[in-house]
């Protein structure tokens, strides 16, 4: 587990890189980024900052070029938010995890969509035979009162 000045420090970061996308860095390639999340290492020299984007992985590698050029100045705003005796190296990642999870709701809203259209379906082929739940009821009922004498 992160000590709390590793987490303290993360925020930070996430804080820095993400204002000095929106409002300072002018490159084109880095301005539909999202930094989602910043894990720091533990002796504090290396930061992990993940990113996302709407867009295919070609965009992604457009955008993670701008910032890994965009990192000198992204070090140095952070160096100015964060004492600490060394400026942690950013190093930019794609997140994955908001990908994964666009993608399993994709699969489980069609799996739902199946199981409701084979639900119907199924339905839809009972009331056509003129199966009834009545019948079934009633056929309990005269197994009842035989059973009763």
């Amino acid at each position: 587990m992160a000590s709390r000045r590793a987490l303290k420090a993360a925020e930070a970061i996430r804080k820095v890189v993400a204002t000095a996308i929106l409002t300072d860095i002018k490159d084109p390639r880095v301005q539909n980024a999202t930094i989602t999340k910043v894990e720091v290492s533990p002796d504090m020299r290396i930061a992990k900052v993940f990113f996302m984007t709407t867009g295919g992985e070609t965009k992604e590698r457009l955008i993670q070029q701008g910032l890994k050029s965009a990192a000198g100045y992204l070090q140095q705003k952070c160096s100015k938010r964060i004492e600490t005796r060394y400026t942690p190296t950013l190093v930019f990642e794609v997140d994955k995890g908001v990908k994964n999870l666009v993608a399993v709701t994709q699969i489980l809203a069609e799996e739902r969509s199946q199981r409701e259209a084979e639900a119907s379906s199924s339905a839809d082929a009972d009331t056509e035979e003129g199966v009834d739940g009545d019948e079934f009821a009633e056929a309990d009922d005269e197994e009842d009162s035989s059973s009763d004498d």
